[in-house]
């Protein structure tokens, strides 16, 4: 698709549909082209529709979750945007199912309780007092809105208590907590020998006959990787950088001493009254007056802000909206605020979001700044804005030039940029540039590898981006024996030795079987061998995969029972299972019953849930647009 774009994009016929586009756009929104006119809804859930920023909100989170996890090793492909809102819709519309649940069932979450918990959250607190300034600022980073959050924070809360409701609902009954008991509390007396790998190692037994054998009927598995010489021009921001004058520089230390720690600033309190969408302006105003009535008659302000304050975020907490230097709040706020002295307190000051009255805690200097001490960081923020700004410039620039051009040749004359060239990149690399996903996915894809298109300009970082053209392409080709020897020698006594271990195992469960003990066998062919007695699952004594198997054979009975397991290192074990008492519920201790009585309840309650959700799902009435 993208090669008949390109084929056609400068064509009569484009411009037309270009055009057609454009006046769609002009008339009717883009909305009503990405979903289709009327209403702007994703999905609808038992009436209730799932807006497209809620998608979009979900999907950012998703990136950043994934980004974070994953870092500079990201592969592209998991932060596909249609990949990412297929699961956005999916999970948000479980969501609201549940969501809609818990308020049919009455469940409720107090709005003190959800400002209580804003105010706690270290995200939002300087010097361990809720900050309303780093509230907003870091909520708004994050894509949020206090509304948004608030609500968000609220459906958490509500779908806490769903959960807990259905988890309290199931709990272990005497009967399955014997049950369980018998098998996770059930003991085993198990021994075993180890047959180490290396032992039966005969590499030095490999003949060239062997490899050549080897070479010749596996020769598909000893192929060179596929590899490409590229040419690629290359922009990042410290090409971009200049010379700052002392103009600029004067100037940005001006605006530097307006930040906040070099200027005055107020630590501040206020209680908000809002007025209710049924409440009368005499009511209203009674609210009022009966606030500052009891700050007049002596109640401590923070007293009066719980009481009276209807600022769910600050209210449990004094009121406090920590720290301003004149531009953080309303404009009649802040004159409010710089009228006041330390200890003092507003008369009513209204602004949109209701009625405050203001009391100033505490008032504290800014630190003096002299311009030679900022000069050096000033000039370096300065370059790396302007240098950053100059290089988008020119990816875009690039991008364009880049589209419809045979080679990259054309684009670096026009913008007098450098043409290198890389030989010899491999598919699957992982190491340095060119082992970058994003990279390999752009210079391995259809487009660039097979129809020779340049490809997109990448991303790299923040300060540097990569476009890339196909020169050459390496097809696979066969190794030459010589360089894949060893590895096949290897590979062929490996295999040997993990047949002539198995067969060792064979004979020792043999010789086990005919009457010998396991302490005369290993000690006659000089192995190690274990004992261990009334053995658990749960006792690490044993290696992995010897409980693994010991406690997957069946009880013996009369005779011990014998097979062998294999390590993933390919030591071989074998495996003798002499006796098993089951478990008993009266042998475990209190703490051991807790635990056991927890893990079932909890696996009851994870199974109630996904049945509950499932019901939800069945019966909802869900239109996906």
């Amino acid at each position: 698709m993208l090669q008949n774009i390109r084929a056609n994009s400068k064509g009569t016929l484009a411009k037309i549909i270009i055009g057609l586009i454009v006046v769609s756009f002009s008339i009717f929104g883009i909305e009503s082209l990405l979903v289709g006119g009327g209403s702007d809804a994703v999905a609808e859930v038992n009436g209730e529709e799932l807006s497209p920023a809620e998608v979009q909100q979900t999907v950012n989170l998703q990136k950043r979750r994934l980004l974070s996890m994953l870092g500079d090793n990201a592969d592209p492909a998991l932060l596909d945007d249609e990949r990412l809102v297929a699961q956005a819709i999916d999970g948000l519309i479980e969501r609201k199912l549940l969501v809609q649940a818990a308020r049919k069932q009455g469940l409720v979450v107090a709005d003190s309780d959800v400002g209580a918990i804003i105010a706690s959250m270290e995200q939002f607190q300087m010097d361990g007092q809720f900050s309303a300034p780093l509230y907003q600022n870091t909520l708004a980073s994050a894509g949020y809105t206090p509304a948004l959050f608030q609500r968000s924070l609220r459906e958490d809360l509500l779908l806490a208590q769903l959960r807990a409701g259905l988890s309290a609902s199931e709990f272990a009954t005497p009967t399955e907590l014997g049950a369980s008991a018998t098998v996770t509390a059930e003991q085993r007396d198990i021994r075993y020998i180890m047959l180490p790998l290396n032992a039966f190692n005969q590499i030095d037994q490999v003949s060239d006959d062997d490899i050549q054998a080897y070479y010749d009927a596996n020769s598909d598995e000893f192929m060179s990787p596929e590899s490409v010489d590229i040419s690629f021009i290359e922009l990042n921001a410290d090409a971009f950088r200049e010379p700052v004058s002392e103009k600029e520089l004067r100037e940005a230390f001006e605006l530097a001493k307006q930040d906040a720690q070099y200027q005055t600033e107020s630590r501040v309190a206020h209680i908000l009254l809002e007025q209710g969408s049924d409440e009368s302006e005499s009511a209203f105003s009674t609210r009022i007056e009966e606030a500052q009535k009891a700050i007049n008659d002596g109640m401590p302000f923070d007293e009066a802000a719980a009481m009276y304050s209807d600022d769910v975020g600050s209210a449990d907490f004094g009121g406090d909206l920590g720290f301003t230097a004149g531009d953080t709040f309303p404009e009649p706020m802040e004159e409010a605020i710089a009228a006041l002295e330390p200890g003092q307190i507003s008369a009513p000051v209204e602004t949109d979001a209701g009625i405050h009255l203001i009391k100033v805690v505490e008032r504290r200097a800014g630190e003096s700044i002299q311009f030679e001490d900022m000069r050096a960081e000033l000039e370096q923020q300065i370059q790396s804005g302007d240098a950053r700004r100059e290089l988008l410039l020119a990816v875009e620039q690039l991008r364009d030039l880049v589209f419809n051009a045979e080679d990259l040749s054309g684009p670096a004359e026009e913008m007098d940029l450098e043409v290198e060239t890389a030989d010899n990149v491999l598919r699957g690399n992982q190491e340095g540039i060119f082992g970058d996903p994003a990279l390999q996915s752009a210079i391995f894809s259809e487009d660039v590898l097979e129809f020779r298109h340049n490809s997109e300009v990448v991303e790299m970082d923040s300060d540097r981006f990569i476009v890339v053209h196909v020169d050459d392409y390496s097809a696979p080709e066969a190794l030459p024996l010589e360089q894949v020897r060893e590895r096949i020698a290897s590979r062929i006594a490996a295999e040997r030795a993990r047949e002539l271990s198995s067969r060792e195992a064979r004979a020792i469960i043999a010789r086990l079987e005919a009457g010998e003990t396991m302490e005369q066998v290993a000690q006659d062919l000089d192995y190690e061998w274990q004992v261990e007695l009334g053995t658990t699952r749960s006792s690490g004594r044993l290696p992995a995969v010897v409980s693994q198997r010991g406690f997957a054979l069946p009880g013996p009975q009369g005779q011990p029972l014998r097979d062998s397991a294999r390590a993933d290192n390919g030591d071989l074990y074998v495996v003798e299972l002499s006796r098993v008492k089951p478990g008993q519920l009266a042998a475990l201790d209190t703490e051991q019953r807790t635990r056991l009585a927890d893990r079932i309840a909890g696996e009851y309650a994870g199974m109630v849930q996904r049945q509950f959700e499932k019901r939800l799902r069945d019966q909802a009435e869900v239109t996906v647009y």
